[in-house]
């Protein structure tokens, strides 16, 4: 079987407090984006081995046994008889990005041996099951717009359509340290929350709605800054990077023609949003 998971994009980020075990609850909005990669599962007949992950596309550091992907499959079948499998992952959404990649992979990996094998989980178990593989990886379980708070894993439905707009994801070569990242945010609880906020329309959001870790982030990235200034100069309504970045984003009203002429050297990709909230249908 084949499925294709899909990125998210963090519209707002504040960064409320931090917590005694040492993490920081956010106030955040997560939105699924038509950015794909693609996940193929196919039965090992006679494998001695349970998984096995093979690569392509964008690369990934890192020994593929530690793969969220891999680590999915044994969280399953600790609890249920899988079939041993081989994996083909063709990776397209950047990584190390803001844009979720990893934990989209994660989900529909959980999701589709759900489906394959039969096996009849909940979507509710389903995101028990992510929610120990990653803070967002319960998003891409029912992947609809959510107000998240906590550390980015209490989810709140929202009534959010962006369908119609035309977003624009670019991720240039830079990378961002999470760590490093946090250092520089200086914790504040919000007057004004981001549900309250992103209820209004799109055009007021460049006033309104904001990302705490592009102030640091863009001191010491002063390229990002560029490519978000650079997003506005070509009429985007809304345009932010998206978590810690480095993928920055702009919602646009209609198309951009050359554009990715316009950020040579990086990720660029144009897409509308759907008409439904789903990145891609279950």
């Amino acid at each position: 079987m084949i499925t294709f998971p899909n990125a998210k994009i963090n519209i707002g980020l504040q960064v409320t407090e931090r917590r005694p075990d040492g993490y920081h609850n956010l106030d955040t909005v997560f939105y699924p984006i038509p950015t794909h990669d693609a996940l193929e599962v196919i039965v090992a007949e006679g494998a001695d081995y349970d998984c096995r992950l093979h690569l392509s596309g964008v690369e990934i550091e890192g020994d593929t046994d530690n793969n969220l992907v891999v680590r999915a499959y044994r969280l399953l079948a600790a609890d249920y008889s899988l079939p041993a499998v081989d994996v083909y992952l063709h990776k397209h959404i950047p990584t190390g990005a803001g844009l979720g990649g990893g934990s989209a992979d994660a989900s529909y990996m959980l999701r589709l041996l759900n489906e394959m094998c039969a096996l009849g989980i909940s979507d509710e178990e389903l995101e028990a099951y992510a929610a120990r593989l990653g803070a967002d990886c319960p998003f891409f379980i029912k992947n609809t717009p959510v107000y998240a708070t906590g550390i980015g894993n209490e989810f709140h439905p929202i009534a959010l359509d962006l369908s119609g707009w035309h977003i624009v994801v670019v991720k240039p070569d830079v990378f961002v340290s999470t760590k490093e990242a946090y250092s520089m945010v200086r914790p504040e609880k919000p007057e004004v929350t981001l549900d309250k906020k992103i209820v209004r329309p799109i055009e007021e959001w460049r006033e309104t709605v904001s990302n705490d870790f592009e102030k640091g982030i863009f001191a010491i990235h002063p390229e990002l800054a560029d490519i978000k200034n650079r997003l506005y100069e070509l009429g985007a309504v809304y345009a932010a990077m998206s978590g810690s970045g480095s993928a920055l984003y702009g919602l646009f009203a209609e198309p951009v023609e050359g554009i990715e002429r316009c950020f040579e050297g990086c990720f660029c990709e144009q897409q509308k949003l759907p008409d439904s909230h789903r990145g891609v249908p279950k």
